[in-house]
C-alpha cells in the first residue's frame, strides 16, 4: 500500500528541529550516487524538473521528485515526490512536492545561513527578507529555532504583500521600499525572487554580511551580481549546478569563484566565514534533501494517511 500525504497531512506531522537534524546528516555525508537534476522548458510558460536519487546514508528508502513549474500560477510548484523503499522498490509514499520543496529548501537555507553567519555574540539585529514569499517565511521560521530573531527587515515588489508577510510572523520588523535598504540595515539577508537581474551588487556589501540566494536556481534566474560574488566568500550545495543552473554560471562565473560546499565546511575540509568577510550561501537543491524530510514526514504520518493499492 501506498500512503498519500496532502500538504495538511505534511504539516500536520512536521517537526522542524528533526528536519534540521536530517538536514545537517545529509550535508555531512557524500552520496554514493551522483545526484540528477533534470530540467527542460515546456512549450508557452512552464518548466519541467526531475530530482533523483534522494538518497542519505543510513535510511532505507529513496526518493524520486517531479515537478511542474509555472511562476504564473499559484502555487508556482506542483507535482509530486514518491518515496520508494531502498531494498525493493516499493513504493511507500506519494508526498505533495510544493510543501515538501517550500521546507527542506527553507530549512536548508535557515542551517546554512546560521551555519555560515559566524560567532557573533548573541542573534543578529536584523535578518533581512527579499521576496516576501513561502520560501522566505520558511527560511524565517527555521532561523526562529536556531536562534532568537529580533527584528526583520522585508523587501517585496508588493509592497502590500510584504506587509502580509511581515504581519504573520509575530516579529518586531519594518517594510522597506528596495533590497538595497534591506542589505544597508540587516546582518543576515535571505532573498528569495524570481528575478533575473541583480538585485544587490558589490556597492551594496558591508563587512559581516551574509546573503542566501534561493532564487537562481534556475538558468536565467539571477539576485546577486557577478562583482558582487567574486567579492565574497561563496559557498554552495553542488559546484558543478551552482555553475550549470545556479547563482555562479547566471553571471558568467565558473566553479573557481565556488569557495567550498556546505558539506566541506560541516565535516572541517574547508572553512566558513573568516573574521569580518562578506559570505554567501549560493544552493540549487539537492535531491537528498527532499529525502530528509520526506522520510521523518512519512514515519510520523504512515498509518494516519490515506492509502492506495496501485497494483490493484
Amino acid at each position: 500500500m501506498t500512503v498519500l500525504l496532502t500538504r495538511s497531512d505534511i504539516l500536520r506531522v512536521l517537526d522542524v528541529p528533526a528536519v534540521l537534524d536530517a538536514l545537517r546528516h545529509g550535508f555531512r555525508q557524500a552520496s554514493p550516487i551522483e545526484p540528477l537534476r533534470i530540467r527542460t522548458d515546456l512549450p508557452g510558460p512552464g518548466t519541467a524538473t526531475a530530482l533523483l536519487p534522494g538518497l542519505i546514508p543510513g535510511i532505507p528508502a529513496y526518493t524520486v521528485k517531479v515537478n511542474a513549474k509555472f511562476p504564473g500560477s499559484t502555487p508556482a510548484l506542483r507535482g509530486v515526490v514518491c518515496l520508494h523503499d531502498l531494498t525493493d522498490g516499493t513504493l511507500l509514499a506519494l508526498l505533495d512536492s510544493s510543501t515538501i520543496t517550500a521546507w527542506r529548501t527553507g530549512l536548508a537555507a535557515a542551517l546554512a545561513t546560521h551555519l555560515l553567519s559566524g560567532n557573533r555574540p548573541a542573534t543578529p539585529d536584523v535578518v533581512g527578507v527579499i521576496g516576501a514569499g513561502v520560501q522566505a517565511e520558511v527560511a524565517l521560521a527555521g532561523l526562529g529555532v536556531l536562534r532568537e530573531v529580533r527584528w526583520v527587515v522585508v523587501h517585496d515588489l508588493d509592497p502590500g504583500r510584504a506587509a502580509d508577510f511581515l504581519s504573520r510572523q509575530g516579529i518586531p520588523g519594518v517594510v522597506v521600499g528596495s533590497a538595497r535598504e534591506v542589505a544597508a540595515a540587516a546582518d543576515l539577508v535571505v532573498l528569495a525572487t524570481w528575478s533575473r537581474e541583480p538585485l544587490l551588487t558589490a556597492a551594496d556589501l558591508r563587512p559581516g554580511l551574509h546573503l542566501t540566494t534561493l532564487g537562481a536556481d534556475e538558468p536565467g534566474k539571477v539576485e546577486l551580481s557577478a562583482e558582487l560574488l567574486s567579492a565574497a566568500r561563496v559557498i554552495v550545495d553542488d559546484r558543478a549546478l551552482a555553475v550549470q543552473m545556479g547563482a555562479l554560471g547566471n553571471v558568467g562565473l565558473t566553479v573557481d569563484a565556488a569557495h567550498a560546499t556546505l558539506t566541506d565546511v560541516l565535516t572541517g575540509a574547508a572553512e566558513g566565514r573568516q573574521a569580518d568577510e562578506v559570505t554567501v550561501y549560493a544552493p540549487v537543491g539537492l535531491p537528498w534533501q527532499d529525502l530528509a524530510i520526506a522520510w521523518p514526514v512519512f514515519q510520523a504520518a504512515q498509518h494516519a494517511g490515506r492509502t492506495i493499492d496501485f497494483l490493484s
